[in-house]
């Protein structure tokens, strides 16, 4: 009974489930959100009520992230067709939601710490639809690349019906998303086993090496190198001199020797 079947250059033939992309899309959206109403929290530093007075509305921040419950929901899909490059194609009309948590940071006075405190979150929706290839059976999900927001406006209201300031701030958000629609097929290719790659080894051990030794500095004489090379040169000159004349007083024997 044959297992399987080698074919040319190692390769076999495979069958692999996987996901089909039937279309994928990016694109970017920018909205506004006024988050308006929310309660001072308590400072942290004494447990008082914050008031208006007590923080810095020029430090407001936020902090975006999707909702933990549900934050994506495919709400309906309608088909339409459209004319693309001049054929008539039949497409979907896909309705999203998709569910975020915001959250608003503001800083306290310096006289009061100077602290970031968290004043609320706020969940809120946002519905688009996209215009894809895909028909029922197919699976629409939709991963957030990047989610970012930041503080537009925001005032201090202390004339609010509450016992309680309440913030407002205008919040702008730009999400980064792909949308792809997909379905899980079974295929069957040609291809080769992957096989390990070969293991890094680790270096040798390194030779003992001696530091290296600073000649100019240390060691030396009291005198500098270049005294010491003029002390050198006088003293081969007062040799040499030495020599010329020692040989002079040996010649002038010599000829006296040989008048006598």
């Amino acid at each position: 009974m044959i297992l399987s079947q080698s074919l040319n250059g190692g390769q076999e033939l495979l069958c692999i489930e996987t996901n089909k992309v039937y279309d994928w899309i990016l694109n970017e959206a920018s909205f506004d959100l006024s988050l308006s109403g929310l309660a001072l929290p308590i400072n942290p530093n004494n447990g008082a009520q914050l008031e208006c007075e007590d923080i810095d509305l020029n430090t407001v921040t936020c902090a975006i992230s999707p909702a933990d419950i549900n934050p994506i929901e495919i709400v309906g899909r309608e088909d339409q067709v459209f004319e693309v490059n001049g054929d008539m194609v039949t497409l979907q009309i896909v309705s999203i939601r998709k569910n975020f948590d915001v959250t608003l940071f503001v800083n306290l006075n310096q006289n009061l710490g100077g602290n970031r405190v968290e004043v609320d979150t706020v969940t809120f929706t946002r519905c688009e639809q996209v215009i894809l290839c895909a028909p029922e059976g197919t699976e629409v999900t939709v991963t957030y690349e990047d989610v970012g927001c930041f503080v537009c406006n925001t005032a201090c209201d202390t004339l609010s019906t509450t016992e309680v300031d309440e913030l407002d701030a205008t919040v702008t958000v730009r999400i980064c998303q792909s949308i792809q629609s997909t379905h899980p097929v079974t295929i069957e290719v040609n291809a080769e086993f992957c096989q390990p790659r070969d293991t890094i080894d680790f270096p040798p051990c390194p030779a003992p090496t001696m530091p290296l030794q600073c000649p100019v500095v240390f060691p030396t004489n009291s005198l500098p190198i270049t005294d010491q090379e003029e002390v050198m040169e006088e003293e081969l000159l007062e040799e040499s001199i030495d020599e010329v004349l020692d040989k002079g007083e040996e010649l002038s024997q010599e000829t006296h020797i040989d008048n006598e």
